[in-house]
């Protein structure tokens, strides 16, 4: 895999704070996978004293935020524990859905192997839900986590029976163009891929206050995967 050079990945800097773009297949930390990097890696190339402020899930895309010094990432981490940290989520979900400001409030449980499962025994876990765009037969929605757990809008979207395009693991199968396209012919002895090669959540927006008290709203365009299966999907 080829790695991205960090600074082009940059869509907000100031004394403080760097918020970056992350691009999918990219764990935010060390992860269980050996001699591959991470972002936080790639961040330190940069400027040794950066500290990652939170995680994104290794196929998740979008906003990233790093602080530059501790006063910043105790000033953030503070934020994220009072649920002050402004955060929208886009997903492509299967099924047609008209969501309109739609809470689920299910309790999240993940399993020795990392896979949430809803449980009344676990750990409180609110989202709200808006459908965006509707399509033939997927629904472009914005998620509103209030809470952080362990795939929480994975979860909580299957839960709707809109699971993720892509997210194989909660019920999500993949998108292919001969699914859109009538009478679409893939050439002879070709397997054809799908339109997108990871569950498409994006980390679009993300708000929180500065150590000055000023608040800041950063929002992250789409990667290319998830940009081309929205426009697929409009045009089908």
């Amino acid at each position: 895999m080829k790695y991205p050079v960090f600074k082009d990945l940059i869509i907000f800097e100031n004394e403080d704070y760097l918020v970056v773009n992350k691009p999918p297949f990219l764990a935010t930390l060390e992860d269980r996978t050996p001699n591959t990097t991470n972002l936080l890696k790639i961040a330190k190339q940069h400027n040794p004293e950066l500290q990652a402020c939170h995680r994104l899930d290794k196929d998740t895309s979008g906003c990233l935020v790093f602080a530059k010094n501790p006063e910043a990432y105790r000033h953030l981490s503070m934020q994220f524990e009072h649920r002050q940290v402004y955060k929208v989520y886009h997903a492509v979900a299967w099924g047609v859905h008209k969501f309109e400001d739609q809470l689920v409030n299910r309790a999240i449980m993940p399993n020795a192997k990392g896979v949430a499962h809803l449980n009344p025994k676990g750990k409180p876990a609110e989202t709200y839900f808006t459908s965006l765009e509707t399509y033939s037969r997927h629904t472009l929605v914005e998620c509103m986590p209030v809470t952080g757990r362990l795939h929480q809008i994975r979860v909580h979207l299957a839960y709707l029976n809109a699971p993720i395009v892509g997210d194989e693991l909660y019920g999500g199968e993949n998108v292919y163009l001969s699914n859109l396209k009538r009478g679409y012919n893939l050439k002879k002895d070709t397997e054809e891929l799908p339109l997108i090669k990871r569950f498409a959540l994006h980390s679009f927006n993300i708000g929180f206050t500065l150590l000055d008290g000023e608040p800041v709203k950063i929002e992250a365009p789409y990667p290319k995967d998830i940009a081309v299966l929205v426009k697929q999907l409009r045009a089908h």
